[in-house]
């Protein structure tokens, strides 16, 4: 693995010594320019709205909102570390939530039941993706769009176009409902997860291996490393996480409906791009995603309490899009020129 190099483009602390404070500074700005803006938006929106913005209910309110999104951003970031992409996290998430709740209903499965069933279907579901890209060589993007579109259909069958509604079990609705120190507990989920992910890809041969065959799949495999395994592995993992996300929208919002989910698909993509443009710049990470997704959050809660119209949310997905790309190609040139 040693003639396999880290394509990041943080400063290394051989890079950084040496240089002077202003030389360090303007390395550093564009590799954690997204943590001080997300910083700075909470600063700024706080003292702008003290009375709704710094507030308990409002913190509520984001991690409610946001919670599948980040679960849904980290899921398809795992293949996004291999070189790939996933589509599906939008679309299944569809299917799943109504199925969540179908199958209690309907069918009459215990809860628990009902959740592994969705659990395994997802993961099977990522299975088959990594067989199409893997095995039958289809381009990531056209698989899991083909797939996912395939899902959404399905759900549109399933469900005859209507809403999927029924009584279910309070327990059941707490696993989205709950409230641990004043805070839903999908937070908790969230944290829970990202701490999990950073180990692998920090600590465990896994994470490496997945970033080395983002940077150059034939290097990988000329390393030794069984690239058709972990790529598929990636994508069984991003249909859990979608499956997963779809469970916790069906104990959120407690009816199934086909209309609902395909909204995800864009804030999961942007959230995980985000994160490959801060913390650690050039490729995807754990906690850069988690950055991308809060500091989209934060600027349109705040912006929507300043009285912001409907087309509020996609301007600022889309203008803090550019500027993450804006950050992200600063700090290339800035290496490329330091490297001379």
């Amino acid at each position: 693995m040693n003639s396999i190099q880290s394509d990041a483009l943080e400063p290394t602390r051989s890079e950084l010594k040496g240089l002077t404070g202003a030389q360090k500074l303007a390395r550093l700005v564009p590799v954690y320019g997204l943590v001080i803006l997300t910083v700075f938006l909470i600063l700024l929106f706080s003292v702008l709205l003290p009375n709704t913005f710094p507030t308990v209910l409002n913190l509520r309110s984001i991690i409610s909102d946001k919670a599948i999104i980040l679960i849904l951003s980290l899921g398809v970031m795992i293949p996004m570390s291999a070189g790939r992409i996933d589509l599906t996290v939008g679309y299944g998430i569809v299917l799943w939530h109504i199925l969540a709740i179908s199958l209690q209903t309907m069918y009459g499965f215990a809860w628990p039941m009902a959740v592994i069933t969705v659990l395994l279907l997802g993961a099977f579901m990522g299975m088959l993706n990594g067989l199409l890209v893997e095995v039958a060589k289809i381009d990531s993007f056209i698989a899991t769009l083909g797939t996912g579109t395939i899902l959404y259909a399905l759900a549109l069958w399933h469900s005859g176009g209507r809403q999927i509604v029924g009584a279910l079990p309070d327990n059941f609705y707490a696993l989205n409902t709950t409230m641990v120190f004043g805070l839903p507990i999908t937070g908790y989920y969230v944290i829970g997860i990202a701490f999990i992910m950073w180990f692998v890809y920090e600590y465990l041969p896994i994470g490496r291996y997945l970033y080395a065959i983002g940077a150059s799949p034939k290097a990988a495999a000329l390393n030794g490393i069984p690239v058709r395994k972990y790529v598929m592995g990636s994508f069984i993992a991003s249909g859990l996480f979608t499956a997963l996300a779809g469970v916790l929208l069906a104990a959120k919002l407690r009816i199934g409906q086909a209309s609902v989910g395909l909204e995800y698909l864009l804030p999961a993509l942007v959230g995980a791009f985000l994160g490959s443009t801060t913390i650690k710049p050039g490729r995807v990470n754990v906690w850069g995603t988690m950055i991308g997704i809060v500091i989209l959050a934060v600027g349109i809660s705040g912006i929507q309490q300043f009285g912001g119209s409907f087309w509020v949310e996609p301007m600022f997905n889309g203008v803090t899009l550019l500027i993450a790309i804006g950050i992200a190609g600063y700090a290339q040139r800035r290496k490329g020129a330091t490297r001379k």
